[in-house]
């Protein structure tokens, strides 16, 4: 069976809001305009403007799956046409880097997970968070009981599945909290395994551990009679080095100039997620239309609609509050990254609540 990839977990919100990483105030950019095609729009950020709709790219961070509800679900509905956007989304997989293609211009918006925003930042990569959709980590690592591995300490000498590509950040943080070597080729204290994104490895014991997210590869496993009890979990975040996941980026250039179209492409996100959140069933039904059916079931999305739900909305917050970075916890990950060696220096400028913000205030007025 083909696995689709990424994320669950539960955390609080905090206060929402708040200035941007290191202190640097966001200041508004003055109204332009922006052409795409033969239409020009005022930025003004108020409404939809009439004439052609913007183009507006997203690069999924892999294939089609539950995952991306929210964004299905805005499409379907038509909450994108609404604010005069032509939303195209680019599915992703294995040999695509959501960074690479925004920074390049062949995507608008990507999607990715916050690690891999600050350590393509800290290269000198001008990407900034605009919304955060998961709000924690849903990444584990597994094993069976049989293997003995009972804690992180016990991945010395193991064969051990990572993910690469930008996903492997928590795992080197996990290595350097127990003080193992970090590095993915030719590590010193155990075999990393440059996982692929299947479990059929881990459940044939070629892995002793495996990479698993809670809401896909973990369920996968259930799914074929491997039993709860019969399995180990290493959770990042109970390990101190759980790192905020899914969230959408832009290139500096494109939050200075397109701001206008942001800001309506983050209001319909956000009203695509609060909806699928609140009807899942409706949801998936958006998904099923868009999935690989020889990879897939119905049963699996909406098990990974479930958990990835307590991810966009956690227990505690409101609809309101879908898409909001919360700053204590995207400064948890940056302190994260910084002691455990994925980035060389402080994050400044990362994220902003700025456009986010202003999408909820579109909203509140329907």
């Amino acid at each position: 069976m083909n696995i689709r990839k990424h994320l669950g977990s539960l955390l609080l919100l905090g206060a929402l809001g708040g200035p941007l990483l290191g202190g640097c105030g966001d200041t508004a950019a003055a109204p332009t305009a922006v052409t795409t095609g033969s239409a020009t729009t005022a930025t003004t950020g108020s409404s939809a403007s009439a004439g052609t709709p913007d183009k507006v790219r997203l690069q999924l961070k892999w294939l089609h799956q539950a995952q991306f509800a929210g964004y299905y679900v805005a499409a379907d509905k038509g909450y994108y046409k609404a604010r005069n956007l032509d939303v195209e989304l680019l599915p992703g997989g294995p040999d695509v880097v959501p960074s690479q293609k925004v920074a390049t211009g062949a995507a608008d918006v990507g999607i990715d997970w916050v690690g891999s925003l600050l350590a393509n930042r800290d290269k000198g990569q001008p990407l900034v968070d605009v919304g955060q959709f998961f709000q924690s980590s849903g990444l584990y690592l597994i094993s069976k009981k049989s293997s003995g591995i009972k804690s992180p300490a016990d991945l010395k000498g193991k064969k051990v599945g990572v993910w690469t590509g930008g996903n492997e950040f928590e795992f080197r943080a996990l290595m350097d909290k127990y003080k193992f070597d970090n590095s993915i080729d030719n590590n010193k204290d155990m075999t990393v395994i440059k996982q692929g994104f299947e479990m059929d490895t881990f459940l044939n014991g070629q892995l002793d551990a495996a990479s698993a997210t809670t809401y896909n590869e973990y369920p996968v496993v259930l799914e074929a009679g491997v039993k709860p009890e019969e399995i180990n979990i290493i959770n990042y975040n109970s390990e101190g080095v759980g790192m905020l996941e899914d969230h959408t980026f832009v290139t500096e250039d494109t939050r200075k100039n397109r701001r206008d179209v942001l800001i309506r492409f983050l209001a319909a996100s956000q009203q695509g997620w609060m909806d699928a959140v609140k009807d899942q069933k409706a949801a998936v039904d958006a998904v099923m239309k868009r999935v690989d059916p020889a990879g897939t079931t119905r049963v699996h999305q909406e098990s990974m609609m479930r958990e990835v739900a307590k991810l966009v909305q956690p227990d505690g917050t409101t609809p309101e509050q879908v898409g909001f970075i919360v700053p204590a916890r995207f400064q948890t990950t940056a302190d994260i990254a910084l002691k455990f060696n994925v980035i060389s220096k402080p994050a400044q400028n990362a994220y902003t609540n700025d456009l986010i913000e202003a999408a909820a205030k579109l909203n509140a007025q329907k």
